[in-house]
């Protein structure tokens, strides 16, 4: 087998190779005569049809597939012979396949870069520790009466946290527009569910009056001909409800799995979750800043062919969240590649720089974490011990599990020589999301 590679731009690379005709030839004619055995053709016995026949008849579909399996099996036998590391599937194209003559073809793909680690002892990152409070137990308690909560309709001016029913019409140089209308709509105020000033301005206003509203469309907004318009909503209340919060009984508590008319074992299983919640949160945002850090300290060359796969798995996902792909339905218009390539490009490079460090600090995964990790997340269903058994005996499953676990790993090997600010914080900013943290 003959090899020769070039690089012809960034990481992408071209490899011509052939392969001797006799190879191929040999190959092609002893599965004809094997073919000679099984096959039946009319006026022939089976077993007895001669090899010449065989070979006009199947000749060519034979040849076809020994040359596919030829160049496949010969592309992973060069790139081992080149010591080159293939980044996705190559791009096939035949040269020379004529019969008796070298089989020659050119395999286009990318390589993984090349990646040089940072001084990661430069990080600087911060910590922080809360503990949960009976005030942040208490105040999680009122979240969970009003998920539960009703409505009590009242004969009194709308104030915020009340939910009004209401007819509007939106309307911009005096005339309606696309989605600014609606009857008997319900609407909590104070929700931000509606642009700026729409819900202030119902605030004070009784069953059965109307109000013109003069307002701005922000800049930002979706609809292209509303962004910064100038518009009026006449706006008509129906009806004011104010919010009723559940008791703290025994029908309250079972909707959250507690059974029983305990209030004591209840509130101890919501500071439970919350301890829980909190400290994945924590773990989460030290591991984030990790994560920026080591983006920020390496520039990456990125295969194409791994950014279009994670585009793929992105859109993928998000179409599952959505209750999964129709028929016939061109997810690529949809969900353009546009929407995920940024997310895309993080996910690869990440994955590149911290296979990096797994290599540089020969990280194997730790199976006791592996479990902890599992036991984690199986005590929050009924039956732990079920949920245990079936990611241990789904490998995909224990796989991901897996790959989370040896990700906190480098974090962890990271961190053992980074610069690490301890911050005392509450429990409310630690399981703010980041971007509201800012």
């Amino acid at each position: 087998m003959q090899v020769s590679i070039e690089t012809t731009t960034g990481l992408e690379r071209r490899m011509t190779v052939g392969i001797p005709a006799e190879q191929v030839e040999t190959e092609v004619t002893k599965r004809l005569q094997q073919a000679t055995k099984t096959v039946r053709l009319n006026g022939f016995r089976k077993g007895k049809v001669p090899l010449k026949v065989v070979k006009q008849r199947f000749g060519a579909g034979v040849r076809q597939e020994v040359l596919g399996e030829f160049m496949s099996r010969s592309f992973y036998d060069a790139v081992q012979q080149e010591d080159v590391k293939p980044a996705g599937q190559p791009a096939i194209e035949p040269k020379e396949m004529a019969e008796g003559k070298d089989v020659e073809f050119v395999a286009t793909f990318e390589v993984y870069p090349e990646i040089t680690l940072s001084d990661t002892s430069a990080f600087e990152v911060e910590k922080l520790n809360a503990e949960v409070q009976d005030a942040d137990v208490e105040n999680m308690i009122e979240v969970l009466r009003k998920q539960q909560a009703s409505w009590s309709e009242v004969e009194r001016a709308a104030a915020n946290d009340d939910q009004v029913n209401i007819d509007f019409t939106g309307t911009k140089d005096g005339e309606e527009f696309d989605g600014g209308k609606a009857e008997g709509q319900d609407l909590v105020l104070g929700s931000g569910s509606m642009i700026p000033g729409f819900e202030d301005g119902i605030v004070g206003m009784k069953a059965g009056e109307e109000k013109v509203l003069s307002l701005t469309f922000p800049e930002d907004y979706q609809a292209e001909e509303l962004k910064g318009a100038a518009v009026e909503f006449t706006v008509k209340v129906n009806s004011v409800s104010e919010q009723v919060l559940p008791e703290l009984n025994a029908e309250f508590f079972s909707k959250y799995g507690v059974e029983g008319e305990d209030e004591t074992q209840f509130r101890a299983e919501v500071r439970k979750n919350m301890e829980r919640e909190l400290k994945n949160a924590s773990k989460t945002k030290l591991k984030n800043q990790v994560m920026d850090k080591l983006i920020e300290a390496h520039e990456v060359d990125l295969p194409k062919a791994l950014v279009a796969g994670e585009v793929e798995a992105l859109r993928n996902q998000m179409m599952q969240q959505f209750g999964g792909a129709q028929p016939n339905l061109d997810l690529k218009s949809l969900l353009p590649d546009e929407m995920f390539t940024e997310q895309a490009e993080r996910r690869v490079a990440l994955g590149l720089i911290v296979g990096e460090v797994v290599k540089a600090g020969e990280i194997k995964v730790d199976a006791d974490r592996v479990r902890e990790t599992v036991e984690e997340m199986a005590s929050t269903y009924q039956d732990p011990e079920e949920v245990i058994s079936y990611y241990y005996s789904n490998q995909q499953l224990l796989a991901s599990v897996e790959s989370v676990v040896l990700e906190d790993q480098v974090v962890d090997y990271i961190l053992a020589g980074a610069k690490v600010t301890e911050t005392d914080s509450t429990y409310d900013e630690v399981i703010k999301p980041a971007e509201q943290a800012q």
